[in-house]
């Protein structure tokens, strides 16, 4: 089929949105391909289409684990055969997802980038025919990215098993120094670029300076409507705020704690509008495709610009009008430059934590677990007389730089497989009545369970059986010694991967050169971001698509800043031709208004007056009796 026909036959759209077509071209020729859209402009099409175009297998490279299973689920929703390995994965799960990229017509492979360093990965790949590498979140890749991780520098390396295999990369937010980097370390030959303007002309951007923080969202919810998303830093804020939110609109909460089925029925609420306030850590919204979300509201402020608009960028996917408004006040600004501190422990803690893991699993040197182990990192820090919260932060240092993983996103669900044909579990009921029951109500609930580990609901069984969800438990653990059922529990607790043997301590590569520069980038990330929130005499549109390189943009006329000066009822040249010329003055010496005009032109001086209003509201001059003097380096 061609592009337009698979794109009618499993989405339902007759056009692409602009510059998808010409991306999926690109690859389908064979090139090396970047793709930068925004978020919500369709980048997943953009390899999902060319994999369903040609025959064999497109391989999907993506850090999160939350992201993958949502693709995979809203694939086979549309009948596309698609799969993820991920830590956690039982080792006969694993191999059956092998087995059905080789021998099943499975079309989309999602696999993380340490993945692709295992001896299982590397045994199989010889039998995989792959038509096409996609690098989601390809930013990763870059040290000049905001999430950068070293294992995705090293993607480039299974190029050189699959020389002709084109490689395409996506992101929605990169900087030019990024794209650059991007197609420098997966090796693009001849490589095309297909970048959409971040601009986003139906969303406002407002940054809103004030501590009574629940009074202004009852107002953004009251004048707004429709419903949205509240992102706050912690789960304890989560239920907080969700409480507090009840009393003017139906709120709920959503955190990376929940089970998976807490997790399924409040985003249906939400999805369904039942719900119309959904406060949240940011592991909501990833891959959910809501297109008429109106707010977006942040009440802590994230560690870059680069997550910032992301998350933002959730708002308005419909082409309507929405709003993406941060509110903070000045604790907010000292606490996220603390979070940036807690978030770098030191080279000899990280290597403390590591140490003291090994000895907690009991993993010998040299040596590597098959499967996920369970920590308690409260318990683990008591015990080795640590830091919980450092701790946490330490792991994510050797996540990030490939020594382990840590899944602390959910609370999975249970997994069931039937290890027996048909015909044998005919004869497993005949000869155990008893278990009769809880055998059809699985297979009339769940499909595929003859041909892939299945998630379950074990409640949701007992209430069909009239039984408790106990009962449910110990009867599938039967089924499993009876060999009639491959059974996973779920589990609560994070998991620890090891996806390298354990080293000793001192042998950790993570040499003070490279953990300096990831410091001070996320620094730098930082104070780009409080800028942004600090400048008030520029067009917050403008800030944002000016540090993703979109030079000469117009003001939006819509956000906080915009709003402010179109009450001056000057045109943005006049304004900034007054700006140009106070500015080096005040920053020399504080000059009254009368000093200040005989800089100006007749006209000018007339508007000065109003301008002089906008710095001060702005808080970008001091006024101290009649002399003016501009304030620090804003």
């Amino acid at each position: 089929m061609k592009s337009r026909e698979v794109l009618t036959k499993y989405w339902g759209f007759y056009n692409f949105r602009p510059l998808q077509e010409e991306v999926i071209e690109s690859v389908l020729s064979g090139h090396d391909t970047l793709a930068l859209f925004p978020t919500g402009g369709g980048k997943s099409l953009c390899y999902q289409v060319p994999a369903l175009v040609q025959e064999g297998l497109t391989l999907v490279v993506s850090p999160l684990i939350a992201l993958m299973r949502d693709q995979v689920f809203a694939l086979r929703q549309r009948n596309i055969k698609a799969d993820a390995i991920y830590a956690g994965l039982h080792r006969e799960e694993m191999h059956m997802i092998y087995s059905n990229a080789i021998y099943g017509g499975t079309k989309l492979l999602y696999v993380s980038p340490e993945r692709l360093k295992t001896e299982s990965f590397r045994d199989n790949l010889p039998y995989l025919d792959i038509n096409l590498i996609a690098v989601d979140e390809a930013h990763c890749i870059s040290q000049w990215g905001y999430d950068f991780r070293p294992p995705y520098r090293e993607i480039a390396e299974i190029r050189d098993y699959i020389p002709r295999v084109p490689v395409m990369a996506l992101t929605a937010t990169a900087t030019p120094g990024v794209v650059e980097d991007i197609q420098k370390q997966l090796s693009f030959k001849n490589g095309k670029v297909f970048q959409k303007s971040f601009a986003r002309d139906n969303l406002t951007y407002v940054v809103l300076h004030e501590q009574d923080k629940l009074r202004r969202i009852g107002r953004i919810i009251k004048n707004v409507g429709g419903t949205g998303v509240v992102y706050v830093r912690s789960r304890k804020k989560t239920v907080e705020y969700a409480q507090m939110l009840s009393r003017m609109t139906t709120a709920d909460f959503y955190h990376a704690g929940l089970s998976m089925s807490e997790r399924s029925r409040k985003q249906k609420a939400w999805m369904e509008d039942k719900t119309k306030v959904m406060v949240s850590t940011n592991a909501f919204g990833m891959g959910i495709d809501k297109p008429d979300v109106r707010f977006v509201i942040h009440l802590d402020i994230p560690d870059a610009i680069e997550s910032y608009f992301q998350e933002a960028g959730r708002a308005g996917r419909d082409g309507k009008q929405a709003y993406a408004a941060l509110i903070c006040d000045k604790h907010d600004m000292e606490m996220a430059r603390e979070n940036i501190e807690k978030s770098y422990p030191g080279i000899d803690f990280i290597k403390r934590v590591y140490d003291a893991l090994g000895n907690y699993f009991q993993l010998a040197v040299g040596s590597i677990s098959s499967h996920p182990l369970n920590i308690d990192i409260k318990d683990f820090a008591r015990r080795y007389d640590l830091r919980a919260v450092e701790v946490y932060h330490a792991l994510r240092f050797l996540e990030k730089d490939g020594y382990l993983l840590l899944n602390d996103g959910f609370k999975g669900a249970s997994k069931v497989f039937m290890a027996v044909g048909k015909e044998p579990l005919y004869r497993f009921q005949l000869e155990n009545e008893s278990y009769e029951p809880l055998v059809k109500v699985l297979l009339r609930s769940y499909s595929g369970l003859f041909t892939q580990f299945t998630f379950i609901d074990e409640k949701l069984i007992a209430r069909r059986l009239d039984t408790t969800p106990e009962k449910i438990t110990e009867a599938l653990h039967f089924l499993q010694k009876r060999e009639i059922i491959r059974y996973i529990p779920s589990s609560d607790k994070p998991q620890i991967t090891y996806t390298r043997p354990r080293a000793e301590a001192s042998d950790l590569l993570i040499t003070p050169e490279n953990y300096r520069h990831r410091y001070e980038q996320a620094l730098i990330r930082l104070e780009a971001m409080l800028a942004y929130i600090n400048t008030s005499s520029k067009c917050r549109s403008q800030q944002l698509l000016s540090y993703f390189g979109e030079k000469d943009t117009m003001r939006c006329g819509k956000c906080d800043v915009c709003v402010r000066r179109n009450k001056l009822e000057l045109s943005r040249s006049a304004f900034d031709d007054i700006i140009s010329k106070i500015r080096p003055v005040l920053n020399n010496a504080p000059h009254s208004e009368e000093d200040l005009s005989a800089y100006l032109t007749e006209k000018e001086r007339k508007q000065l007056a109003p301008v002089l209003r906008f710095l001060i509201d702005s808080d970008k001059i001091l006024k101290d009796g009649e002399k003016y003097s501009w304030k620090g380096n804003n």
